[in-house]
């Protein structure tokens, strides 16, 4: 029986052996140090009923963004990456240009930045970072947004200089949820989503949260305050694996999702968890159907290494 699939539009891979991801660090994080491939990836998204994802860059490296192109080229269910390149490098046409000759290179669909862990609240705002934006809004790419919930007027400031890049707000910009507050983060965020250029995630949520007790009344305050202000049509499910395993499985975090959307229609709810990646990332995000994976599942990580060898992101 088939049905409508979900698009993932947020998880990471890693392979210690390639590199270290040295903000995994701690007591706490120990759970995840360790590798993470689409083999494992695979059972969980397809009991979930996701048929296609977008996997996200975890290092500020240029190494790493050749890397997932190739493993996106390897297996369909990725049918997009958001990399990493240097905003403030004067030839990041080329480098962009370049990427997209590389096998995968069709699959590029955005970049980030680790944006978070800059000190600058205003670092968005420098004059060779809006030129990057500016051309990564020329080469046709979305630019996801890790930031922290003070950054927000830097994003949104942005938004307003650069109505023509498309940007998208990764895990909320981590409002304060175990903690149960919501300003200045609500105020912040209804100004982003005031900017039509603007989406948003809704991935990230029960890492921020409480991880051990946390409950769908701790996270419905932020998830409704992004509906709102968003609406349906400029907000994407995200899972956030395999960071979300520090909280949750991969299973309740699309049932968290689906419950914290419940009061949606059938159409919007369509719109968060396939129709909205497509508008914000291309016709290539677009959704399949559930039952028709292109392709089977990859061997293992070690099988792949001769080919594709800060804060929780």
């Amino acid at each position: 029986m088939t049905g409508p699939g979900i698009v993932d539009t947020h998880h990471h891979l890693w392979d210690l052996a390639v590199r270290d991801q040295e903000w995994i660090t701690g007591e706490a994080l120990a759970p995840i140090h360790r590798d993470f491939s689409l083999a494992d990836l695979h059972l969980p998204a397809s009991r979930a009923g996701v048929t296609a994802t977008v996997l996200v860059q975890t290092v500020c490296l240029p190494q790493e963004t050749p890397e997932m192109l190739a493993l996106a080229a390897s297996d369909d269910l990725v049918a997009g990456v958001i990399g990493w390149t240097d905003l403030t490098d004067r030839g990041i046409a080329d480098t962009i240009a370049r990427l997209r000759e590389l096998p995968g290179g069709r699959k590029l669909v955005g970049l980030r930045h680790q944006v978070q862990s800059e000190p600058d609240p205003e670092w968005l705002l420098r004059p060779d970072v809006l030129r990057g934006l500016a051309t990564v809004a020329a080469s046709g790419l979305a630019y996801d947004l890790l930031v922290l919930p003070h950054q927000l007027p830097a994003a949104t400031e942005v938004a307003t200089r650069l109505p023509e890049l498309s940007l998208v707000l990764d895990h909320l910009a981590k409002p304060p949820a175990a903690t149960g507050e919501t300003e200045p983060w609500a105020t912040a965020v209804r100004a982003l989503a005031s900017r039509p250029n603007t989406f948003c995630k809704l991935s990230g949520l029960v890492t921020e949260a409480d991880w051990q007790h946390w409950t769908l009344t701790d996270l419905r305050p932020y998830s409704d305050t992004v509906l709102a202000a968003f609406g349906p049509e400029r907000l994407m499910f995200g899972s956030d694996w395999p960071v979300c395993t520090l909280a949750a499985s991969y299973q309740e975090v699309v049932d968290t999702a689906r419950a914290l959307t419940a009061g949606l229609s059938t159409a919007e709810q369509h719109a968060v968890f396939a129709g909205t990646a497509a508008v914000a990332y291309g016709p290539a995000l677009a959704a399949r159907p559930t039952g028709s994976d292109p392709r089977p599942p990859p061997k293992s990580a070690r099988a792949r290494r001769t080919q594709c060898r800060d804060e929780c992101i």
